[in-house]
């Protein structure tokens, strides 16, 4: 359930209001079950669907066809299920939005709006057949809300502040954040870092992402080598440490 941090009401929390009205007796907005592997079978009111997304482990291939088959209906079904499955995404796009809003509590509100707006972008125009949709979804969700917290992060000092030495800005806080300012500033693909993150920092397997992808697990590992190399020497030179630039040239032979 997204928590209202700022004491008033954010595009989260009035998406939880929205979704709490949507599921509520006598009548709630069902999801039909049935159709899913590791689910029971049976049509599902949403706010216990998100339940048992929240309290379950379920695999990757779970996930992803819940998450279809919401994506399906908010683009074909109308502004209900769009509701709805914003809804069942709630409580990792309000983890999400607290992460990249620590420190920066003043920007809440605008990463809140953000975060809720990249994911509706991708709920509307994700690849719903590629692999690892959950992901996606929430990977757009964090580099719109990541976004915010970049131009913060790049606003010149005040005038009135005194000159003189000071330490260098470290690149800011969680991996996940700076993977997408490797991958904005494209240093990176997008779909490396995804893997990196999903590999090193989620629960998945590279030996499943490899058999998704038709590949070796040898092939998938060289990859994500590689791109950690890319990231390493970024954070090095400073270049993931202030305002997102795309990479030159020399930028990419320096990293090879």
């Amino acid at each position: 359930m997204a928590t209202n941090r700022s004491g008033r009401d954010t595009a989260l929390t009035t998406a939880e209001k929205a979704f709490g009205l949507l599921t509520c007796k006598p009548a709630p907005l069902v999801f039909d079950a049935r159709a899913v592997a590791g689910l029971p079978s049976q049509t599902l009111p949403l706010d216990e669907l998100r339940r048992l997304l929240v309290c379950e482990r379920y695999d990757s291939g779970t996930a992803d066809a819940v998450w279809c088959q919401l994506a399906q209906h908010a683009r074909e079904w109308g502004p209900a299920w769009v509701v709805g499955a914003i809804g069942v995404a709630l409580p990792a796009l309000t983890r999400l939005a607290a992460r990249i809003s620590r420190g920066h509590a003043r920007h809440a509100d605008d990463v809140d709006s953000e975060v809720l707006a990249g994911f509706l972008h991708a709920l509307r125009t994700a690849d719903l057949v590629a692999p690892r949709l959950w992901l996606r979804l929430c990977w757009a969700a964090w580099r719109a809300g990541a976004a915010v917290v970049d131009e913060v992060d790049g606003e010149e000092l005040p005038v009135e502040l005194p000159s003189g030495s000071r330490s260098p800005r470290k690149p800011y806080g969680h991996p996940d954040l700076l993977l997408g300012r490797a991958a904005a500033a494209g240093l990176i693909t997008a779909a490396a870092a995804e893997l990196i993150s999903a590999t090193r920092f989620g629960d998945a397997l590279i030996e499943h992402l490899a058999a998704e992808q038709g590949v070796t697990p040898a092939a998938l590992r060289m990859r994500r080598r590689r791109a950690e190399r890319v990231v390493a020497a970024a954070v090095a030179r400073g270049d993931l440490s202030g305002p997102v630039r795309r990479a030159s040239r020399r930028d990419h032979a320096d990293a090879a």
